[in-house]
């Protein structure tokens, strides 16, 4: 049995069409990875607090933070009146410090290792640093400025030091 070559309406045979469909979806797949590495890698600059203070400042307010980061570790502020200082502590390693930030593959690389039995139990633990946030916010309760620090100065680079 032979069956005729079957024309679409735009003048296309079925297989340039499935060829067509198969590109796009190909084009579609790729452009998708493509937006996945590139956020990815958007992870640069060291933690992600720092980017949301950063981008804060004059913006966010008190209980902004506060749904975000829960209550500050302290709340410093003048009886009468002035800027208030709330201060938070927080572990961060050296992965969340350095200016590149590969979480992403690193998370896909602990996820497969665990997935094939091989989770991170035998491996080296990262070394955690403390470090302060220290928020300034105006009487208007709005983030003022900030500043992140360790919260005894010097610890990373003695850690560190070859």
């Amino acid at each position: 049995m032979h069956l005729p070559v079957v024309r679409c309406s735009v003048c296309h045979t079925m297989p340039s069409l499935i060829s067509c469909a198969h590109n796009q979806s190909v084009s579609i797949i790729a452009s998708i990875v493509l937006i996945a590495l590139a956020i990815s890698f958007s992870g640069c600059g060291g933690p992600w607090r720092d980017t949301y203070f950063k981008k804060g400042v004059g913006r966010l307010t008190q209980e902004d933070i506060r749904e975000r980061l829960g209550s500050p570790h302290t709340a410093k502020t003048p009886a009468l009146g002035g800027d208030s200082l709330w201060t938070y502590r927080f572990a961060l390693s050296e992965q969340d410090l350095t200016t590149w930030n590969s979480t992403f593959v690193a998370d896909a690389s602990n996820s497969v290792t665990s997935l094939m039995g091989r989770g991170a139990e035998g491996g080296t633990k990262p070394t955690l640093y403390c470090y302060r946030y220290l928020l300034t916010f105006s009487e208007e309760k709005v983030l003022k400025q900030w500043k992140r620090e360790e919260c005894i100065p010097g610890t990373r680079d003695t850690l560190t030091a070859k």
